[in-house]
């Protein structure tokens, strides 16, 4: 049924194109259609990527009791997405700006009050029977939902993002705890296939795939113990790389979760990240299955 629960962040994102790095200064910059402003957050970006796929995403998460509040429930609504477990329980809904151009991006994230505030994880118990599948995102408020849906035997999977260290003290949990562990080789390049290794040695994961950027992907399968490269492709022109991980992770866990089988599925997410960074923004840009089947 491809049902699929995801634990993770929704933010309210800006992003605005820029020339270059670093950035001139000018007391003001005009930019005509080069700013905007959108529902964003690796949980929501996960969530309607599944969706659009043709998946039965059910989405967790925290958000401010603020002006964002009915937009954002209103959006997941108007997608087809149960908005029952959107808690609004923090004052501020967290926010972020998004400075690119083709070939790179700087993050501003302002998270609010959300790494101290707890998911009521009762709340698991009324859905978790349906579930096929968790993908519990590197957020402190998906922590708690590690170990007890471990206990219902759900296959787990987690995108850490930018790491350099294995023990790494935040994202050690998530790692441990993942059949599915996905992340990006910004802070280890050159040293990617010993990292798998290190990986693969210290949490028993089942799946890791290493994100190369322009290079490609490196995918590790315990049951085969290889490590198998993916070149990158390109489907059209860039205009934002922003969100391009997040759309290869939920393409590989929709196909993979469909077929359980991880070399189709990364395959197949390549192409759908390929295409989703033709658009400005991280939640633009997706293609339905049939869509993306239709890509060669």
């Amino acid at each position: 049924m491809n049902n699929i629960l995801v634990s993770g962040l929704i933010t309210i994102e800006t992003t605005a194109k820029i020339e270059q790095f670093p950035i001139e200064y000018f007391p003001i910059d005009f930019k005509f259609y080069g700013v905007n402003s959108t529902i964003s957050g690796v949980g929501y970006n996960i969530v309607k990527a599944i969706k659009t796929l043709g998946g039965n995403p059910v989405l967790l998460s925290i958000i401010g009791n603020d002006i964002y509040k009915n937009i954002i429930k209103e959006e997941l609504e108007n997608m087809g997405i149960n908005n029952e477990y959107v808690l609004p329980i923090i004052n501020e809904t967290s926010q972020s700006v998004i400075l690119y151009n083709e070939n790179r991006r700087k993050i501003i994230l302002d998270l609010k009050n959300i790494q101290e505030t707890k998911y009521p994880v009762n709340k698991i118990g009324e859905i978790i029977n349906d579930i096929d599948m968790a993908v519990l995102c590197n957020i402190n408020f998906s922590r708690d939902l590690l170990r007890i849906i471990k206990r219902y035997g759900k296959t787990i999977a987690t995108d850490v993002h930018v790491v350099y260290d294995i023990n790494d003290d935040f994202n050690r949990d998530f790692m441990e705890f993942s059949d599915i562990l996905f992340l990006s080789n910004e802070n280890i390049l050159g040293k990617e296939y010993n990292f798998i290794q290190k990986l693969a040695e210290t949490y028993n994961n089942k799946i890791i795939v290493i994100g190369l950027g322009g290079n490609g992907v490196l995918i590790y399968i315990r049951e085969n113990n290889q490590i198998k490269h993916y070149p990158a492709v390109r489907t059209r022109e860039i205009v934002n790389t922003i969100g391009a991980g997040d759309a290869l992770f939920s393409a590989f866990i929709y196909f993979y979760n469909k077929t359980k089988d991880a070399y189709y599925a990364i395959e197949k997410a390549i192409i759908f990240a390929s295409y989703k960074i033709g658009e400005k923004g991280a939640a633009e840009g997706f293609l339905t299955e049939e869509e993306l089947l239709k890509i060669k």
